[in-house]
């Protein structure tokens, strides 16, 4: 622990201080995942050319072959390969339980059903080539795989398909956590249906081709010694070759499977690890498993947008107790920790395996989106802090509307919630919500008391003045002019993010909130349009001395407090207005 302690703040700063990346296995993954798929994407924009003819088909493969079967390429391209596959199988070994989420589950099986489809194409191809001098042009390559072997073209299809899937289900999991995917979303939903669909028409479309000229013997012949074409006995070793690859695949898969049976009887002997969960569910699991795989083994409901590779947070904990007993964070969970703001207490659940029994609180509803991954401010995660808080209700809109069209009603109401609302928006405010004709409205999140509650007043006061405008506009549809009434009262509340699934929103609850709504239910009882509360008025620095004031109690609170009742809130005073000069005597002595 000691250790820990001592040399991940070093190699932290050294990075920082060098600007080096940070590589771990995840990193690996994503990199060789992505190198391959842009070899799939490539490959695949090939075939659609088919679609064109046959000489335009070969074309695109001689800029395809240019940029991947040189030195650089190949290597690029193997390399990737090998560590993706192994990979996947460290992957499927360090999984504590093979329970998972339906797109996790189809990636891990596409993704191991890959290899074995498509052993023989690259050994056809690019062994062939390397090995025999074999040129595998589309027609020598089309000519196996749709003429000569029927079954062998349904298994290009469903290879080509497979390897898709799965790399489009990687990069949803990757770019699903950008702040920008979900306005990308329908562009790259659309050409992951499109790419395969046109790759496999232009494949079916060469393949027919090839067919209709493989009838002609002397073409076969033609063709065969102008590609070099593999004998007898070349395609016996490519067989063989291919028995053994499969044969080392699956034992490498049986393998894994027998070392996770054998890491659980092992760990097992070493003892258990209790976790504590809310609501007093307790789990019992093997040391070295992680809080995430826990929950998912017991079917604990537990958010994982990004299906636990401890890229999206939203799997996060609060450690109630043994803290001090858990392994420290990796460099990756501690970016991501800082990345959302996390407490000392929180920790990834994907990424922390506890030696020791903890007790833990997931901070995410379990159906968590991309969208809690990303950084919030304080305000967003919840505190205590001063603002301004504004209410606003019509006065008699019953008996406005009683006589009414629903469609004008709430054509009414519309033109009228846009219009305060672009004066609450204009003064720097946020509209809270809309409560049926009432709207609530936050100042100074995030800023400071006086300047929330200088905004409030000078919205109050756009508001008054937009309301004229809008009565003007609405003048041959009113039976009387639309009136309003607005509290408003700056103290502490809780803000943040509340709510449940999708109607979750920013909000204030507490007793500011409280007051300001009652003050607005007071200008009834004062014939006003605004009733302030005389703290807010002060740290406005507004002079309201002019006004009538008056010390009243406030239901819900002890004691009474001082508000002002501005009849008109268009007479309050302009804060932006120029201020007179000061007069000059000029008589006066120097």
């Amino acid at each position: 622990m000691t250790q820990q302690t001592v040399t991940a703040p070093l190699d932290g700063s050294f990075r920082r201080r060098f600007r080096l990346p940070v590589v771990t296995v995840r990193g690996v993954r994503l990199t060789s995942g992505l190198i391959l798929f842009a070899f799939v994407f490539c490959h695949l924009a090939n075939h659609a050319l088919g679609l064109i003819s046959m000489p335009v088909l070969a074309e695109g493969r001689e800029l395809f072959l240019a940029v991947w079967r040189n030195a650089i390429g190949t290597t690029l391209l193997m390399t990737a390969i090998t560590v993706h596959v192994l990979l996947a199988f460290l992957a499927l070994y360090r999984r504590r339980s093979l329970r998972m989420r339906f797109g996790e589950a189809a990636q891990l099986i596409l993704g191991f059903a890959a290899p074995p489809l498509l052993v023989i194409h690259a050994l056809g191809t690019y062994y062939a080539a390397d090995t025999f001098g074999f040129d595998d042009t589309y027609e020598a390559v089309l000519l196996t795989l749709w003429a000569d072997d029927p079954a062998t073209r349904l298994k290009q299809i469903a290879a080509t398909l497979i390897v898709w899937a799965h790399g489009c289900i990687g990069l949803y999991y990757w770019l699903r956590l950008k702040p920008w995917f979900g306005r990308a979303m329908p562009v790259l939903y659309a050409a992951a249906l499109l790419i395969p669909v046109v790759s496999l028409l232009g494949y079916v479309s060469a393949g027919r081709a090839v067919a209709r000229m493989a009838a002609l013997p002397e073409w076969r012949a033609a063709l065969a010694n102008a590609v070099n074409a593999p004998r007898g006995e070349d395609y016996a070793q490519i067989f063989a070759l291919e028995g053994q690859i499969l044969a080392g695949f699956a034992g490498l898969f049986v393998v894994t499977l027998a070392a996770r049976a054998l890491r659980t009887v092992v760990e097992r002997r070493r003892g258990i690890v209790r976790l504590a969960y809310p609501d007093n569910r307790r789990v019992e699991v093997v040391p070295g498993t992680s809080i995430l795989e826990a929950s998912q083994r017991y079917r604990i409901p537990h958010a994982a947008v990004c299906g636990g590779r401890g890229r999206c947070s939203t799997c996060r904990v609060r450690i109630n107790r043994g803290l001090r007993e858990l392994p420290m964070p990796g460099e990756a969970e501690a970016r991501v920790l800082r990345r959302v703001g996390a407490a000392p207490d929180v920790r990834l659940a994907c990424q922390t395996r506890p030696t020791a029994d903890i007790s833990v609180t997931p901070m995410l509803p379990p159906d968590a989106s991309p969208r809690d991954s990303f950084a919030r401010t304080a305000s967003m995660q919840g505190q205590e802090q001063q603002i301004a808080v504004l209410f606003a209700d019509i006065r008699g809109f019953t008996t406005i509307s009683e006589d009414k069209l629903p469609y004008d009603v709430v054509f009414m109401l519309n033109r009228y919630f846009r219009s305060m609302g672009e004066a609450i928006d204009g003064a720097g405010g946020r509209v809270d919500k809309f409560i049926g004709d009432g709207i609530m409205a936050l100042f100074g999140v995030d800023q400071t008391p006086q300047r929330g509650s200088e905004q409030a007043l000078r919205a109050a006061r756009e508001m008054a003045i937009r309301l004229d405008d809008l009565n003007d506009l609405l003048a041959h549809d009113l039976p009387e002019p639309l009136r309003i009434g607005i509290g408003i009262h700056c103290g502490p509340a809780i803000v943040g993010e509340m709510g449940y699934g999708s109607v979750v929103s920013f909000t204030a609850v507490g007793d500011t909130v409280n007051t300001a709504s009652r003050l607005e239910t007071m200008t009834k009882r004062w014939g006003a349009q605004l009733v302030v509360s005389e703290d807010t008025a002060t740290l406005a620095g507004f002079d309201l001395s002019g006004f009538p004031s008056e010390a009243t109690d406030v239901r819900g609170r002890q004691g009474s407090m001082t508000v002002h009742i501005i009849a008109d809130a268009r007479t309050l005073p302009d804060p932006e207005a120029p201020r007179p000069l000061p007069i000059i005597d000029r008589n006066a002595a120097i």
